[in-house]
């Protein structure tokens, strides 16, 4: 009877030829690093384009011009002044009349919106009418109208009658007093005076 022995299989001519030249071409392949180098140059480009893009904002933003101020608020441009001009009414007139003077030193316009004053017994309107606007360096000039409601409730000797003037701007709405000197007390007493005598009977409401 014979044995079949199976020993260990033996490598063929040329296997480890093989397997060598295999690691070998391994070895002598060229690695390649063009895509790697292609990833850096975005990178560094988009990195240079940011700092770009954010240095010429930040220059922007340097060299822009400020911002203009806001405008002052309308009471701190316009001025009223009084001119004179006032006339003299007789004992049971219920109108007298007189003129002043609105300047504006700056800014851009202001609307004068309504003139008045603080007495209930009087009434007041101006020509022009209101609203009218004051410019810078166009000074006007209002006629001012008093309207004798009730002589009984008149304060002939009033120390610093005022103007009460509602003005506006761009800025804001205001209602300023202005206070018009020694000289228009003097000529609104008077004018008070003459159309509302103290020792008469033209006490009476207008109609």
């Amino acid at each position: 009877m014979g044995v079949n022995a199976i020993g260990p299989v033996e490598p063929g001519d040329n296997t480890y030829e093989t397997r060598a030249a295999t690691a070998d071409e391994k070895a002598a392949r060229p690695v390649t690093t063009r895509p790697l180098l292609t990833r850096h140059r975005r990178t560094a480009l988009a990195l240079a384009t940011t700092v770009i893009v954010g240095a010429a904002g930040l220059s922007l933003y340097l060299t822009r011009p400020p911002e203009p101020p806001p405008p002052l608020y309308p009471s701190q441009t316009v001025s009223v002044a009084y001119r004179g001009e006032m006339t003299h009414p007789r004992a049971g007139d219920r109108t007298f009349s007189f003129t002043v003077d609105l300047r504006q030193d700056s800014g851009p316009p202001v609307s004068v919106r309504r003139i008045t004053q603080p007495t209930t017994a009087l009434s007041v309107t101006a020509a022009p009418d209101t609203p009218f606007t004051v410019k810078t360096g166009s000074p006007r000039t209002a006629r001012i109208t008093m309207h004798i409601r009730e002589c009984g409730k008149v304060q002939r000797n009033a120390g610093l009658p005022f103007l009460i003037v509602t003005l506006r701007n761009t800025r804001a709405m205001q209602i300023q007093s202005f206070i018009l000197g020694s000289e228009y007390a003097k000529d609104l007493s008077g004018a008070l005076t003459a159309a509302c005598p103290p020792n008469t009977d033209v006490m009476s409401k207008t109609p």
